[in-house]
């Protein structure tokens, strides 16, 4: 895989890599169920890959690419799914079980960073959740993207400015 005992490098880099994987995919999917189901599918596909990687930080810069990909086809399936969903049950919608009032808040608020979140064009979007969630600096973003360091920063910037804008012109959100 990275060379010397396949195993044991890739019980490294599980180690290693399991954690910002799960940040970026929570926030790329917004569930944590979903997010773990589909980091166990990048594993598995690191894990079954022949073709080795001569440095370590090039199989976490794969690892982290295939993610993106399968949260984003997640989301396409998500999004063909909750169409046909909401079709069928559109004249008989039930009401959700009541919960407390932090929890609703809280509730809306992380559905409402998700809403922006998703609402931001693609790469600016992929950049701050990597930056953000992945804890990823500028430098290793450039590496998983393929792009330069400087091309990081400015898609950083707008996205934050987007997202500044968005609540801005929006209602308070609640953050507990």
């Amino acid at each position: 895989m990275v060379g010397g005992d396949s195993e044991t490098d890739f019980e490294k880099l599980y180690e290693r890599a399991f954690a910002p994987l799960m940040r970026i995919l929570v926030r790329m999917v917004g569930s944590a169920e979903a997010a773990e189901d589909i980091c166990q599918e990048v594993f598995i596909k690191l894990h079954e890959r022949t073709a080795g990687f001569p440095k370590p930080e090039e199989a976490l810069y794969w690892l982290i690419r295939v993610a993106k990909n399968m949260a984003l086809n997640h989301e396409k399936r998500k999004g063909r799914e909750a169409k046909a969903y909401k079709k069928s049950l559109d004249s008989t919608r039930g009401k959700g079980r009541e919960s407390g009032e932090e929890a609703v808040l809280k509730d809306e608020a992380f559905r409402r960073v998700q809403e922006a979140l998703l609402r931001l064009p693609k790469k600016l979007r992929e950049v701050l959740i990597l930056k953000e969630y992945g804890e990823f600096s500028y430098k290793e973003i450039a590496a998983i993207l393929k792009t330069s360091e400087g091309n990081v920063k400015v898609r950083a910037y707008r996205a934050r400015e987007w997202l500044a804008g968005f609540f801005k012109n929006s209602e308070e959100i609640h953050v507990p």
